[in-house]
């Protein structure tokens, strides 16, 4: 309860203290580069006195620590260029980065841009000038930050998305615990209605009026078995898609506005594919209700059912008002919607229940604004249909 109470605080708390403890390694590493490279400076212009010295040395000097002061770097990638601007000698540099001028004179502005060059004086003139640049452990050590900055990136990665798909979970669980307990709260009245459609029918009231009533009944019963499914995995078992569309088709062509069309295209065979019924028959009323709405409640809806080899196709155009092209994909996420009222969960969850209960594929075909929509539903086919 205290850690609940107070995840938000002990959250900016581990974010603050991570963003510290980071500051402090990148300056101590940034203190020990700079300190590094002080002793490569040392070390350059230790090498540019003993050049003096071995230039002003007399006959019979003993040069021995002059030549191992000399011979001493062996990383440090270093130019000499005397007075006239010729390379006068090189050290820790491929030969073949030396074979002209212009690639001399490009090492040099490197070199001079890495470090600040250093004269090497004859009787107070200068005769040459050292041109060095990094060694090649601290270049290492200069992208070592950088790698550091990369790896805190990507753990920060890890652990929102970690978060944010735990959340996510979280949500997920809590809308299919509330789904199931709508479906077990919608039964208890269901029951009694039932009951007095029963007695209804012993009171001689007109059969049309008790047959529409059970309609809503059935329907009742299918919303509940619907939101029963939310949450787990459904059981598919071989139907007629064919079939199936149109009673759903049919249910919502009653109670829909006078002023739309209604046309439904199939072939005359049936076609067997792996469903769930009452969650497919779920996208069919949410697809029609959609394009309802984007028809304003006046023009034509056509369902068209196609078959291959393989798959079968349910296309649902409407006369509505279109959809962008850039909100092709747009449309199935949840919470997007163009309407003022809505929760935009309709096609996402249409989307879920084609895609991964039914692995199939559900995608605008096509749109224009002011003209219409046709969102397709691709399903393989059940063979071998009893």
């Amino acid at each position: 309860m205290f850690f609940s109470k107070h995840s938000n605080a002990f959250r900016w708390i581990i974010i603050a203290s991570s963003f510290i403890i980071v500051s402090l390694i990148l300056w101590k590493t940034y203190e020990f580069f700079q300190h590094f490279k002080e002793e490569e400076r040392t070390k350059m212009e230790n090498w540019s006195f003993a050049q003096t010295e071995f230039v002003n040395a007399e006959t019979n000097t003993n040069l021995n620590l002059t030549l191992k002061i000399l011979n001493s770097n062996t990383t440090t990638p270093m130019l000499v260029i005397d007075q006239e601007g010729n390379l006068s000698s090189s050290n820790n540099i491929d030969e073949r980065k030396l074979k002209n001028k212009k690639a001399i004179n490009k090492l040099i502005e490197t070199f001079k841009s890495e470090n600040k060059p250093i004269d090497i004086k004859y009787q107070g003139e200068v005769f040459s000038t050292i041109y060095y640049g990094n060694s090649p452990l601290l270049n290492k050590l200069k992208y070592y930050p950088l790698a550091l900055l990369l790896i805190v990136f990507l753990f920060g990665a890890v652990i929102f998305f970690f978060y944010r798909s735990n959340k996510n979970a979280t949500q997920n669980k809590l809308w299919s615990g509330m789904a199931k307990e709508t479906a077990h709260q919608i039964g208890t009245p269901l029951s009694s209605l039932i009951g007095w459609t029963e007695i209804l029918k012993t009171e001689n009231v007109n059969a049309d009026y008790i047959s529409e009533m059970e309609k809503d009944i059935d329907r009742l019963k299918t919303i509940t078995e619907r939101f029963s499914k939310i949450g787990s995995l459904p059981t598919l078992e071989k139907a007629d898609i064919i079939k199936e569309t149109i009673e759903s088709y049919d249910y919502l062509k009653a109670r829909s506005s006078k002023l739309i069309e209604f046309e439904i295209i199939t072939p005359d065979d049936e076609i067997p594919v792996e469903l769930n019924k009452q969650l497919y028959s779920w996208c069919i009323e949410n697809l029609v209700k959609n394009a309802i709405d984007a028809m304003k409640g006046r023009g034509k809806l056509t369902i068209e059912i196609s078959q291959l080899e393989n798959d079968v196709k349910i296309r649902v155009t409407d006369t509505g008002k279109g959809i962008s092209k850039k909100d092709f994909h747009k449309i199935f996420e949840p919470g997007f919607t163009t309407k003022k009222r809505g929760w935009g969960l309709g096609l996402s969850l249409t989307k879920r229940i084609i895609e991964d209960f039914h692995n199939g594929k559900i995608n605008v075909l096509e749109s224009e604004k002011g003209k219409g929509t046709t969102i397709q539903i691709n399903l393989k086919r059940a063979h071998h249909y009893a």
